[in-house]
Parts: structure tokens; sequence; C-alpha cells
């Protein structure tokens, strides 16, 4: 113990040296360099940003947090102090090139920031535009952690304005994040009640689509949609609706930043078309469009002239047409911005429009739709972008694919825990082609490089750091591998990146290193050993634990399920005590391995004190066509189960269900049953058993 007390202070006197010679090694300014500073606070809060008080992450005390404003040439240097009790937390710079260790993605380029402690960033301001930061950790994001980033250039903006106005679009729900990930993963269809976008059989008997309605079962498809969660509120900067400041006659520069977790708007005004002057930060030439779609964690700066009178409305439409936000600019009789209408969800005709219509001649073709596409065909930067012409060339292919059935995003049909790298070299250009296989839009993001977004306007192709490919479609961008160590990439619908559609651009030189933080020059000494295992949180598969139960009046029926995207622990039992000469149970404890969206392999225990008693089983299930499910059982008796259930989806709340199965060693057994959903946690049921006869009951999901 004495020798331990001696050893102590020197320990503390190493460490302190050590921390000394590092910040000799910080990043300095230049001199005469002009040095900004801001100092951000993530603390827990608790507030209503749609009306109902819950915790909030903000930064600085408000939801969203402050806009950091720069101008190009600036050294930024930005204290972030986590005030959290026990969680880490971490900032990304969205758009901004800098240095690799300045990046804010824990693990992957920087350090998670520790409850209690701060972490200083600094880097060059290299470049201006209009850019945004947010948390990188678990879902903090969809909490609160983000803000705006205003970067001017050298010499004043191209395009001159009378004044300028930051909108930050978000989207809120007082659910929990982490229960929304939950919820996404065991399949609840709770969001499309609140979405108002459910698909069933009266809905589509109305619209005059069964048919297509029977189709897509026909086809074993579960029902499409163009958006995963339900949301309270849309909000700009931190409300349903705020107003652009400007006098009659005056020019607005709106520096537009979409910090939404999982919503794309349609953006449009009422005073006319807009006017798109710079996107994801770099200027492009002026282009009038009357609606288009936005990207999550796009930007696009857009130039309006506020009217001599009226009242108008910028409006941002989710493209679900669950809800929207507005803007209002001038004084007088208000104006409505127009709608675009809701999406047919009982057809793919509106998505595979967009596809087409993006082929034709016709640049704005796609613009024209009731619902339009990006306005990517028309933007043309306004200056050469080309890469240099002497420098080798590779082409990458990523196809983005996705299995709604249990939730599961990734690349190429592998999550970033099951293959974490893409490979570059520096001083290669990359041919990036993105082909999305699935029937929802992405917005693909790349960190620490801008790319040339290649649609037609060859030397002006404009840069991007955020790229929407829509469904069953493609985008190609190309980018000079100009830095090094590891750059995240990935679809940022935030649910969607974190259960595995992401990668990390490795560049060559690091690979079969121990570590990024070990490749780099003076690493800095709070790059821990955490900071080694190379992806954080991304690092493996995201589990959840849930649940469902009835109880009747003539029994109950339910199961407990530990998941993730390729395995379930299962428990499920059968309980009935109606018309039986004894409580009779029947609980299943398996194993299940997902090898398909349509095919599940499973092994266990079955408990029963009828039937057979305690056996071992294994078996499979497979899904048919109209999408019954066919399960085949086999036991450590011999005997076999042969079972075919079935739902129908009558109303959005209303739904009818059914199983039979034959048993070689009880004979045959059946149930149908209705249910009609409550709240997100309960509905009330009725069912007849062939055992049991009938009951009423309430069901209850956790």
């Amino acid at each position: 113990m004495s020798a331990l007390r001696l050893l102590i202070p020197f320990l503390a006197l190493s460490a302190t040296a050590a921390l000394a010679c590092d910040a000799c090694k910080a990043a300095k300014p230049a001199p005469g360099q002009r040095v900004v500073e801001y100092d951000l606070h993530i603390a827990e809060h608790i507030q209503s940003p749609a009306g109902k008080a819950v915790r909030v992450l903000a930064i600085n005390g408000s939801v969203p947090g402050p806009v950091l404003r720069f101008r190009e040439g600036d050294f930024a240097r930005i204290r972030v102090h986590n005030d959290l009790k026990s969680e880490e937390t971490s900032t990304h710079w969205h758009g901004l090139l800098l240095p690799n260790k300045e990046d804010g993605v824990p693990h992957v380029t920087t350090p998670p920031i520790q409850p209690g402690s701060t972490h200083t960033f600094q880097f060059t301001l290299r470049h201006s535009g209009t850019y945004w930061f947010h948390s990188h950790t678990h879902l903090q994001e969809q909490s609160g952690v983000y803000g705006g980033i205003v970067v001017e250039p050298r010499g004043g903006e191209p395009v001159k304005a009378d004044r300028e106005q930051v909108l930050i679009l978000s989207d809120w729900t007082d659910t929990d994040p982490m229960e929304v990930m939950r919820m996404l993963m065991r399949g609840s269809d709770y969001f499309g009640l609140m979405r108002r976008n459910s698909q069933s059989i009266l809905g589509a008997w109305k619209r005059g689509h069964l048919k297509d309605y029977f189709r897509r079962e026909w086809d074993r498809m579960l029902p499409m949609d163009v958006s995963d969660v339900g949301y309270h509120a849309f909000l700009i900067n931190g409300q349903r609706q705020t107003r652009i400041e400007g006098r009659p006659g005056e020019k607005v520069r709106l520096r537009i930043i979409n910090a939404s977790a999982a919503s794309y708007y349609h953006l449009s005004s009422s005073a006319g078309p807009l006017t798109i002057i710079a996107a994801d930060g770099p200027p492009v030439q002026p282009v009038s469009v009357p609606m288009f779609l936005m990207g999550i964690a796009e930007t696009y700066d857009l130039l309006i002239t506020i009217p001599k009178s009226g009242q108008h409305e910028l409006r941002f439409t989710t493209q679900d047409g669950s809800g929207h936000s507005s803007a209002l600019f001038g004084k007088g009789e208000p104006h409505a911005a127009p709608v675009p209408p809701r999406p047919n969800l009982y057809q793919m005709d509106e998505m595979l429009n967009l596809a087409l219509e993006e082929q034709e001649d016709d640049p704005r073709a796609s613009l024209n739709l009731p619902r339009p596409g990006s306005p990517y065909r028309l933007l043309k930067a306004i200056k050469d972008t080309s890469l240099p012409k002497n420098l080798p060339r590779r082409k990458i292919t990523l196809h983005l694919t996705g299995d709604m059935n249990r939730y599961i995003w990734s690349f190429d049909g592998k999550t970033i825990a099951e293959q974490p790298y893409v490979i570059i070299k520096k001083g290669e250009i990359i041919e990036l082609e993105l082909v999305n296989d699935t029937m929802m839009h992405h917005p693909i993001h790349l960190h620490g490089h801008f790319f040339r977004l290649l649609m037609g306007k060859g030397a002006r192709s404009p840069l991007k750091h955020t790229v929407d490919v829509p469904p069953m479609s493609s985008r190609t961008v190309e980018f000079e591998a100009n830095e090094a160590h590891d750059w995240m990439f990935h679809c940022h619908i935030l649910y969607h990146m974190m259960s595995g559609m992401a990668r990390v651009f490795r560049y060559e030189e690091d690979e079969g290193k121990a570590s990024p933080a070990s490749a780099r020059e003076a690493p800095p000494v709070d790059h821990t050993l955490a900071h080694a295992a190379g992806l954080g949180e991304h690092a493996h598969d995201m589990t959840y634990f849930w649940g469902a139960a009835s109880l009747q009046t003539q029994m109950s029926s339910g199961l407990l399920s530990w998941m993730n995207p390729k395995n379930n622990l299962l428990l499920a039992w059968e309980v009935g005590w109606e018309k039986a000469p004894k409580t009779e149970y029947e609980i299943d404890l398996t194993w299940q391995r997902y090898l398909d969206k349509n095919f599940q392999a499973y092994a266990g225990w079955r408990f029963s004190n009828h039937g057979g008693g305690n056996r071992f089983i294994a078996g499979f299930n497979y899904r048919l066509p109209l999408m019954v499910l066919a399960d085949i059982t086999v036991d450590g008796l011999g005997n076999g189960r042969f079972q075919l259930s079935k739902r129908f989806q009558i109303t959005p709340r209303l739904g009818l269900a059914g199983y039979a199965f034959y048993d070689t060693g009880s004979r045959w057994e059946w149930s149908a049953g209705a249910d009609y959903t409550l709240t997100r946690h309960t509905s009330l049921t009725a069912s007849y058993h062939s055992d049991y006869g009938p009951g009423v009951g309430v069901l209850i999901r956790f």
C-alpha cells in the first residue's frame, strides 16, 4: 500500500506532462488568423417541443442549439461540454472539411465525450456555406442535439441579399427514441395510424385498389410506405410556425437546414417559384422551381423577395403528408402555399414515375409531377468542379438494401457490423454508383469529402455531401480520395443508419493497423482504449426485447422476444381453461434463425401438460403467397405439426387473424379472432378457439 501511495503522485505528474505535451501539438491558429470561440453545453432539460412536457437533450438550453457563425479562413475553437449525468455524447460538423480527428464520430475519428467532461474541437474553416452540427452518438440527434453553422465567404456572397435568416427543420416525437427504434424492429403498425396512412382492405376498396392490395400480398410484399416514424410535431427553429423578417421589396437569403431524423419535405411557396442559390454549402447558379423535395441532412439557400402586400407562406410538407411547418413573410391578407397530394401507397406508380421522369431529356420533368423529386438536374456549379484528369479512377457500386420484415437496412445486403469497411486509396478518383433496391428514399452522406453529383452538367457538376437516392433508381457521384484514415458513410435516416445502413471509407494505408488512432501522427492522449474498438456502437447489431400478451375470458396467449437482425430468442405460450378438464398449457422456448424475409428455422423445447408432455422441437416457417405463414414442426417423440396462419387488416385499427394446424399427436386445432387497436400498447380482442370456445379480453404490447 505504501508503494502505491508513492506511485500515485508520479503517475499524476506523468499524466500532466503528457497532456501538456499534447497541448503543444494541438492545432493552433496561424499568426493573424481570426479565432472564433464557442462553448456548447449538452444537457438534459424538460421542455415541450410538441406541447407536452418531455425530456429533451438541449444545447445551451435550447432545441435546436445555437447557430455558429464564422468567416471563411477563421480558426474555430469549440468547447463541447457534456453536462449529462451518465451518457456519452459527441458532435459531428456535418459538411465541413476538417482534420480527421475533428470530425466527431465517436470511436471512428474522435473519442466520445464522457459525462462531465469537455472536448475542444479546433480547425480552420476552409470553405463557405450553410452547414450544421449534430450528435453522432446513439439516437441523441432525435432528442435535440443539433444546430446550424454559417460560414461567410471571403469577399461576400456571390448573390447579394438585404438580410438572411437560418431555418432549421426538424421532426419531433414525444416517444423516447430508443422506444421508437424498438417499435420499428418489432414491426409495430402504430406509426401508420399516427401518420394516417395505414393500408387496409377497406381502404384499398374505397380507393379502387383492392386488386393492387391483394397483388402485393400475393407477391409477399409488406405494405409500401415513404416514411417509418409517426411524429408529434414538425418544427422550424423549434416552433411549428415562424416568421421571416423583412420589409416589402427586400431580398432575403434563407439558409434552410433539414436536421430531421427521418423526414423529407416538399418545399412550396404562395409567393411563386423558389430560387435556389446554394446546395449543401457551395453556391449554384440561381434556378427557380415551383416545388421540390428536400432530403434529410441537406441544406439549401433560397432567395425570396418580401411582397409589397399580403402575408405569404413558405411551407414544408412532410413527404408522407402527415404534417407540415410554415414560415410566414409579408403582412396583410394570408395566402396559403400549394400542398402536394398525399402519397397513394396502394400503387407503386408514383415511385416508379419519379424514376422514369428523371430519365427524360427535360431536366424539369420530375419537378412537374404532383409530388416532385429533388432539383438535382437543374443544379449547376458557378465554376468548374472537374477533378484532376491524371489520377487513376475506380468505380464502386453499392446497392441500398433493406428488409422491412425485421427492419434491417444495409448496403449490399450486409449491415456495417457484418461488413464495416470500403477500402479506398489516397490519390485515386472514386466513381460511386448508388443503386437503390428498396421502395424508400435514402439520403446518403459521406463525411470529410465533397462529391460531384453527376447529373449531366459536365464541368459544372454541383458539389454535395449528401445525396437523395429515390426508390428503384440510382445516383452516381465522384470524389477525389485526398484525405486519410477512416470516414463514415451512411444513410442519414437516423434509424436506418443505426440498424445497419452504414460503412466506413478506410484509406488503404490504414488497413491492417490496430486502430485509426494508431495510424495518426501524434495521436491525442484522450484517444482511449475505447477508441481502439474502431466502430464503437456500430461494431455490433442492435438488440431489442419486446413482447405481447392477450388475456381473454377463456385463454391467454402471447410471446416474449429478444431479437437482433438475424436471431430471435422466443418464449411463446398458449394457456386455456374453459371447456377443458384442467388448465392446459403449451410453452415453446426456441431460438430462431432468420435466413431471409420468407424463411426462418428454429429449434428449442416445448413444455406442455397435454399432447405428449415436455419434448424437443425443431422446424421452420415459410411465407407463402398472400402472406400466409406456413409452419412445420417435428418433436422429440416423432410427431409432426403443420400449421397455416393469416392476418387480414380490415381497417387501420381492425384486424382479423386465425390459424389452423394438424398435429399427428394431438390432431386438429384452430382459432379465429379479431382485435381493435386502442393505443400504442393496448387492443381489444375477441376470439373462438376449437378447444376452449369463445372469449373476449385485451391485448397488451410492450
